[in-house]
């Protein structure tokens, strides 16, 4: 068979491979330029079967041809152009795909202009994204558009490895282009590898983090006049914001909690006595409140094990053997000073939200709580860092960071 007679259908298709058989025939043939299949199966270590179709399919791909003049010389040809000849249907394939893809994305772009449009006369300037896999290229067409900031508020404690990493790519475009980038997180993150290693890089180009004991929910916004939220059900979809006075109002918000927030420039060293610290703090506040276990978790971003045993340590430090006994133990040490002012409910009772609500933002005017004092206090933050470690058992971040985390 020659090489214009192959051309005419599909020889080789994604994912074929040659055979060693194929790759030690050819390589024999090309050295002796002769068929002779007894020695070629004693030199090859094959039975002269295999040798025969092995040859037939070599003849069949183009990579040998039998001379001319006598048809027991072989030649090898090529394999550059054998490949060519054997390949041209699949590419010539590809490209008219490619043609096809074009043209389809064409006609689609030609609606975006009717599409702004009306986003533009839309009343309420707000869209939803039902779907994970349209959120995410939503938030990346955002990046990619983004001109001057980027802030982000990213709730919890675990980061996963590989969606930092890609993170970590989109971030660096972003910030390459001089655009300032901002995030919140949880004072636990902290305490997670991952999420160490990927401020520590982020930062060196340029990128700023803060954490803080409790965060208002997890937000994205772009050059403050596009947000990102979360959709309330749960279901991975997200809110688009284009209104002007609602946008500001959440850059309003996230700029309260930065302020009150520490740095996390250093993120293997940077703070981790503090942080632990203000988490007692934060704790005991929560348990003088009456907040329930589940509510704690969710407004530190730890998983409930790592709460409640954050709780159970707590209790024993102050020698309280129920809730009602650690708030009065707390009211009557003035453990937060002039931070809980009403009677402390029993174990069970004051406010909580409802399931699925999202937490409310922390306090961010006015005087902080005092710092836990006393021996009891210093005990239990003393073990803090080391049990705080604990928080990467926690729930799987719900997104991923930079523009992928609404």
């Amino acid at each position: 068979m020659t090489l214009r007679q192959q051309a005419d259908g599909h020889l080789f298709g994604v994912g074929d491979r040659l055979g060693a058989e194929e790759v030690a025939v050819y390589r024999w043939l090309a050295l002796h330029r002769q068929v002779d299949l007894s020695r070629m199966a004693g030199e090859l270590g094959l039975d002269e079967a295999s040798v025969t179709r092995t040859v037939d399919s070599l003849v069949h791909l183009g990579l040998i041809q039998p001379d001319a003049e006598d048809d027991g010389v072989m030649r090898a040809v090529d394999p550059h152009l054998a490949a060519a000849v054997a390949t041209a249907p699949l590419e010539r394939s590809i490209r008219e795909q490619q043609i096809s893809l074009r043209a389809f994305r064409d006609q689609f772009a030609q609606l975006s202009a009717h599409y702004e449009e009306g986003l533009r006369g839309a009343p309420a300037a707000l869209q939803t994204i039902p779907a994970l896999t349209e959120v995410r290229v939503a938030l990346d067409r955002a990046a990619q558009r983004c001109r001057e900031e980027m802030i982000t508020v990213q709730p919890g404690g675990t980061r996963a490895p590989e969606v930092l990493t890609d993170a970590l790519a989109r971030d660096s475009e972003v910030l390459a282009r001089g655009v300032r980038i901002r995030t919140l997180y949880h004072h636990t993150a902290r305490f997670n590898s991952p999420s160490q290693a990927y401020v520590a890089m982020a930062s060196a180009l340029g990128a700023e983090y803060r954490t803080a004991h409790q965060l208002f929910g997890r937000m994205i916004v772009f050059d403050r006049e596009l947000a990102f939220l979360p959709d309330h059900k749960g279901t991975w979809g997200a809110v688009v914001i284009r209104e002007p006075s609602v946008v500001h109002f959440l850059c309003e918000l996230f700029e309260q909690v930065w302020t009150e927030a520490q740095p996390f420039s250093d993120a293997a060293t940077d703070g981790l006595e503090a942080v632990a610290k203000d988490l007692d703090r934060t704790i005991l506040r929560l348990l003088a409140t009456g907040r329930k276990d589940e509510t704690i978790a969710r407004r530190l971003g730890m998983s409930l094990r790592t709460t409640r045993k954050h709780i159970a340590d707590i209790m024993q430090t102050l020698g309280a053997g129920s809730r009602f006994q650690a708030g009065f133990a707390v009211a009557t040490r003035g453990l937060l000073g002039d931070d809980v002012d009403e009677e402390i409910p029993g174990p069970d009772s004051g406010p909580d939200p409802a399931p699925g609500s999202v937490p409310g933002p922390a306090p961010v005017s006015g005087p902080g709580p005092a710092p836990v004092s006393g021996p009891d206090a210093d005990s239990a933050a003393a073990r803090r860092p080391e049990r705080s470690a604990g928080a990467e058992e926690g729930r799987g971040n719900e997104g991923s960071e930079g523009a992928e985390g609404a």
